[in-house]
């Protein structure tokens, strides 16, 4: 690492952490979070559900394998701004292209190193995630915390128009196609299609905007939306098109964004997380089987829906089927009279874990009982 410009880190409540610029020099202002991978942070700045976003590593040593040019999750990096504590001094990868602060420098994302990122998340754990600023172009506290307080919160926030793809495209089935799917872009990774494409399905990656119509058109086995950034409670069009894809007993399978979505549809509602669940560690149980499995998250925003029991939803009724060990939020939804079901982490497991890989295989058994008439 060449930079040594002094940087500065500036919270909403005036917490001020002081160090070295960490990729391009200048300012930027997110809400700041904090992720706990300890590996994959390639695939978690190019994972577009951090746009708005400001990520604090947890784990004190990244960069170590630097970037290379296969493992990126979409076009670019999309979070607004990164802080780590103690990065790589040299690339140690036969698959790196070049180190982490060159492509965050080449690609205008500002960041920090040196501080206690330890510190740093204790006091967002015990405030929740905020506002926060990264300034290598000034040392002004007072100025850059006046922005900080200006800027708008995550709450309310779209960040659809910037993330989803501009027309769709296609991705093929690997061998023999089985189905067709029409999968919604609220933010997708690459990987996510590709995983649905090992499973003999041809994916039709469309824009936010698709209109049911749109959708109706190709003729799709099941639907399917993305990850994604920003306030569920904007995604007022991606709720109207899930509505009428429920109506039309069409197989859905929403993630992350697309969870939040779906209990829009049945008429839950969404609310935002005190801190967030992010990284690739997170203990999840299947309601439906028992089974506990360690998941990759990256949301702020939950459902609220009851962990026990049924509800009431305009598709007949609904549960609960997956939750977080950690806290009890909501992590999956399921209709029991139709073929509809979504979770709130990111089963395609880049980064992360592959103990959730089941769900693609869930979602080609609801295509295929559907396809049967069963």
């Amino acid at each position: 690492m060449t930079a040594t410009t002094e940087a500065i880190l500036v919270l909403e409540d005036g917490r001020v952490f002081r160090g070295e610029s960490y990729g391009a020099v200048g300012e930027t202002i997110g809400e700041i979070v904090f992720s706990t991978g300890m590996t994959g942070y390639q695939e978690t700045l190019t994972d577009p559900s951090y746009k708005g976003q400001i990520v604090a590593m947890t784990a004190p040593h990244i960069g170590n394998t630097g970037v290379n040019d296969e493992d990126f999750e979409s076009r670019r990096i999309w979070v607004d701004g990164y802080v780590v504590r103690d990065p790589a001094r040299v690339r140690s990868s036969w698959r790196s292209s070049q180190t982490l602060d060159a492509e965050l420098e080449a690609q205008g994302v500002v960041g920090i190193s040196g501080i206690d990122t330890r510190a740093l998340t204790r006091h967002l754990r015990e405030r929740g995630s905020m506002r926060g600023g990264i300034s290598s172009a000034s040392t002004d506290v007072a100025a850059l915390l006046a922005r900080v307080t200006e800027a708008p919160q995550m709450k309310g926030a779209s960040f659809l128009a910037d993330v989803t793809t501009e027309q769709t495209y296609v991705v093929p089935a690997v061998g023999e196609k089985r189905f067709t799917v029409a999968a919604i872009d609220l933010g997708i990774k690459g990987m996510t299609p590709r995983r649905m494409a090992e499973r003999g399905i041809e994916v039709h990656v469309m824009p936010a905007t698709a209109t049911y119509d749109e959708i109706a058109a190709i003729g799709p086995d099941g639907v399917f939306m993305s990850n994604g950034p920003g306030d569920p409670a904007t995604a007022d069009h991606a709720v109207a098109t899930l509505k009428q894809v429920l109506a039309a007993r069409t197989p859905y399978f929403g993630i992350c964004l697309g969870n939040q979505v779906f209990g829009r549809a049945l008429d839950r509602g969404t609310y935002k997380l005190v801190y967030g669940h992010r990284g690739i560690n997170q203990p999840v149980q299947d309601l439906t089987t028992g089974k506990v499995e360690i998941t990759a998250h990256n949301h702020g925003f939950a459902v609220d829906a009851p962990l026990t029991g049924t509800f009431e939803t305009p598709y007949g009724p609904g549960r609960v089927t997956h939750v977080c060990l950690n806290d009890d939020v909501v992590e999956g939804l399921a209709l029991l009279d139709q073929p509809a079901f979504s979770v709130q982490y990111h089963p395609e497991a880049a980064a992360g874990p592959h103990d959730a890989a089941y769900l693609f295989d869930r979602f080609v058994d609801l295509m295929s009982a559907e396809k049967a008439g069963v």
